[in-house]
């Protein structure tokens, strides 16, 4: 069975929305130049409600000491996502910081992207394999973009990993289907506008992971 991560919340209605229809992570993007960015005061009250009942994954990219060690004392994450270039002994120290696990970011776009998946697996308790962002943007992720999900096929890893980039609730059975994916991560998939979640979205998209 695969399970999914809804990412980039920031409501009560699409937080809910996630939890009924059972979404197994929960993520707070915890970046000022996502149109996702919440800070890690309004996370903590938001996503409390999420606690015992999803993980919660605060996701970063590059972040300072400062802002891990605030992210571990307010939100306290069952999981820190590193979507930046954050190194595997950046991995060690933010781990120690955050007492929280660590979900490392791929970017794929061809078969020669998966070098650095063994190198990294010792470090992490997930990986997630996302798609390359376009040329010139400024976001690591959460634009659309997706690989060749095939890719992905007869490929083991250590620990169970997400497949994250482009997913919607129209392609994710698909893309199940081709990757073979444990585990599956929804930002702009399931959104109106950018930064915008839909619950309606949300909804179909965890009830065609759990039917595929």
């Amino acid at each position: 069975m695969t399970h999914a991560k809804i990412c980039g919340l920031t409501t009560p209605e699409t937080l809910d929305a996630a939890l009924a229809g059972g979404a197994a992570f929960v993520g707070a993007v915890v970046f000022p130049k996502s149109p996702r960015h919440i800070e890690p005061l309004h996370a903590a009250t938001l996503f409390e409600r999420a606690r015992g009942k999803a993980k919660i994954v605060a996701v970063t990219v590059d972040a300072d000491d400062a802002l891990l060690t605030e992210i571990a004392l307010i939100l306290k994450p069952d999981l820190i996502q590193l979507h930046g270039h954050e190194t595997r002994e950046r991995a060690g120290r933010v781990r120690m910081l955050a007492g929280a696990g660590i979900i490392k970011v791929l970017p794929i776009r061809t078969h020669e992207d998966f070098a650095e998946a063994d190198d990294w697996e010792p470090f992490a308790d997930h990986l997630m394999f996302d798609a390359k962002p376009p040329e010139g943007s400024v976001l690591p992720g959460g634009v659309g973009a997706r690989f060749d999900w095939a890719l992905l096929a007869d490929r083991a890893f250590r620990h169970p990993w997400f497949l994250a980039g482009g997913l919607t609730p129209d392609n994710v059975a698909q893309a199940i289907r081709l990757s073979g994916a444990p585990l599956v991560d929804v930002s702009s998939g399931v959104e109106s506008a950018p930064g915008v979640k839909d619950p309606a979205l949300i909804t179909a998209f965890l009830d065609t992971v759990r039917a595929a």
